[in-house]
């Protein structure tokens, strides 16, 4: 069983803003599954993968505090770091593109920040999509919480299902697989 977490903020504003390019490829997985809410401030689906079991998990703590949900969903299902893979946002590489890690630093994401001190370590696979590079005058909390151009939207429309498509390959082959099939693939 692996548990992917896709990083959101719940209220229905911040749908289709780029920080929610994880709930985006979390609703991609589900398709018409339903989500319940989990023990813990987050909501859930569980669907069958060729790999196995995926619990799709949503925090609803708001992006600064994922790794509140991120621990109580792991502690109800006895999850290990290992069969973990959070899908976050990310303006440090262009719109579209995808890069698979299996550890490593925040980078800047906040929520990926809190979990690693949620977890108390950077051992854990992620997954970031590139959602663009902030523009100078505009602010990062600004930026990432604002909506794609139409101009945009058609490399998030074609990154998202490449991006199911890289959880599946890492639910059944694992993350280093994952990675080199993926890294670097622009939508």
């Amino acid at each position: 069983m692996k548990l992917i977490v896709g990083l959101g903020n719940p209220e229905l504003k911040h749908a289709g803003t780029r920080h929610n390019i994880g709930f985006d490829v979390i609703d991609r997985l589900a398709g018409t599954a339903s989500f319940s809410s989990g023990k813990g401030n987050y909501r859930y689906s569980k669907i069958n993968a060729p790999g196995g079991p995926l619990i799709l998990v949503k925090p609803m703590t708001y992006m600064n505090l994922s790794g509140h949900a991120v621990v109580a969903a792991m502690n109800f299902w006895k999850i290990e770091r290992e069969e973990l893979l959070v899908i976050c946002d990310d303006v440090n590489i262009p719109l579209g593109t995808i890069r698979l890690r299996a550890k490593g630093s925040a980078g800047g994401q906040n929520g990926l920040k809190h979990i690693i001190q949620s977890l108390g370590s950077e051992e854990f696979a992620r997954l970031r999509v590139g959602v663009g590079v902030e523009p100078p005058p505009v602010s990062l909390s600004s930026f990432v919480l604002s909506k794609f151009t139409e101009s945009e939207k058609k490399s998030i429309e074609t990154v998202i299902p490449v991006c199911a498509e890289a959880v599946l390959d890492f639910a059944s082959l694992g993350i280093e697989h994952a990675m080199t099939r993926f890294n670097g693939t622009v939508g």
